[in-house]
């Protein structure tokens, strides 16, 4: 079984959005896919509550670490959506699991800060130095036509680490997650362009 950390320590940056839409896609493939949800929010697992039978099935995991890590096993794919503020063991112990580490990041002073420290703190991880899991950014909510947009190009390209794709500001994520969907789901004419920006993440987790 492979798997998705979706974090940053930054609120509201965009972690559901992409670990839901990641479940969505996967499930989509015909992959057995596994959604841990480890924020006490439970966004994720709210989103699952509203998924019709009739979409390609996702499992739901919301238990403690030790009672989950004997359920997901048999399967091919796990997205672990990790909460806001995610450091120290937690952090390490999420790391341990993933092959693949996604970092959201809006265009906005705040949370461009709080990703460079993440970043940093990464880097320190064991798991991170030693190559047993890889780290991609993704620039959220981004407009291209504005110079906020420009600066979080600026930011993300100091970093030696793969830039996967920039994900525009739309409504199509939100009426989509009213139904627990994910873009995925949805006929191709109402998520075009969309799906097209998904193309470089899909193919990078993959690999």
């Amino acid at each position: 079984m492979r798997a998705i950390l979706v974090a940053n320590p930054k609120g509201g940056c965009g972690k559901t959005t992409l670990a839901t839409n990641l479940a969505g896609y996967l499930a989509r493939q015909n992959q057995r896919v596994v959604l841990w949800d480890l924020d006490q929010q439970k966004s994720s697992l709210d989103w699952l509550a509203l998924r019709s039978p009739e979409l390609p099935t996702i499992i739901r995991l919301g238990l403690e670490r030790n009672e989950a890590s004997q359920g997901v096993t048999k399967n091919d794919w796990l997205v672990l959506d990790s909460p806001a503020g995610i450091h120290g063991k937690n952090l390490s112990y999420a790391l341990k699991l993933a092959h693949k580490v996604i970092v959201p990041v809006q265009p906005s002073v705040f949370d461009m800060a709080t990703t460079r420290d993440f970043i940093d703190r990464l880097m320190e991880e064991k798991t991170i130095q030693k190559h047993k899991a890889f780290i991609g950014m993704i620039g959220m909510r981004v407009d291209p036509r504005t110079r906020a947009a420009s600066t979080l190009e600026k930011f993300l390209m100091q970093y030696d680490l793969p830039i996967l794709t920039y994900l525009r500001d739309t409504m199509v994520y939100v009426n989509a997650a009213f139904n627990g969907k994910s873009i995925f789901d949805l006929p191709s004419y109402q998520a075009e362009r969309d799906l097209v920006q998904w193309q470089p993440l899909t193919k990078w987790i993959k690999t």
